[in-house]
């Protein structure tokens, strides 16, 4: 089983990552802003859902590899480290486009639709891709056996965190569009921000071990 304390520190790692939104909660903005609450909450669900896909993929396809090479799980490392250091620098570069969403408008849809189209988002999201694949690793223990187990345990608290931040964002911007709409800096503040924190989980990745 996976350690409480690396499951504690993968969850404030997660929390850091998940806070900052990306494609999910790009996607149940819009709905919220066109749509209303029903329609956030509604993608939020596909798109955690979606999130299982390949949290699944991972736990079961790396899993006994990973046990069975400590170099190969040092390469993950390096590649999770250097990932998150892409992603945050991309994340402050990217920042207009939270301000972006606020304005976006989009058709009115059917809520199965909606559903479909987060778990779309969720299944196929780069973000939540890669983290898995190359990041999740980093906090299981090869020598304590049941790798897949691990990975999973792991994912869950990820998605469970991933439900709640997801959720926040939508909801907000179901209540409190008129106060984003009226400074869009606000947005990206928090993007500015949150690209520094992934950048520093990434540096402190490299540099310190896990297990």
């Amino acid at each position: 089983m996976v350690p409480l304390s690396h499951a504690a520190a993968f969850a404030v790692a997660a929390l850091i990552l998940i806070v900052i939104p990306g494609p999910n909660v790009l996607f149940a903005i819009g709905r919220a802003l066109a749509l209303g609450r029903r329609s956030a909450v509604l993608s939020v669900a596909g798109g955690v859902t979606g999130s299982f896909v390949p949290l699944v993929a991972v736990s079961f396809g790396l899993g006994a590899v990973l046990m069975a090479s400590a170099m190969l799980f040092l390469i993950m490392k390096v590649v999770g480290a250097a990932y998150l250091i892409y992603l945050g620098v991309s994340t402050i570069r990217q920042r207009k486009k939270l301000a972006a969403a606020l304005q976006s408008k989009v058709p009115s849809v059917g809520s199965g639709r909606v559903f479909t189209q987060g778990f779309i988002v969720g299944a196929t999201n780069p973000k939540t891709i890669v983290f898995f694949g190359a990041v999740l690793p980093q906090f299981a223990i090869p020598t304590r056996g049941a790798m897949p187990a691990q990975l999973l345990i792991l994912g869950v608290i990820f998605l469970a965190i991933q439900a709640l931040s997801d959720s926040s964002w939508a909801l907000l911007a179901a209540t409190a569009r008129s106060w984003f709409v009226r400074s869009p800096r606000r947005l990206e503040t928090v993007g500015g921000t949150g690209g520094l924190m992934i950048i520093g989980v990434g540096a402190g990745m490299a540099l310190t071990g896990t297990n």
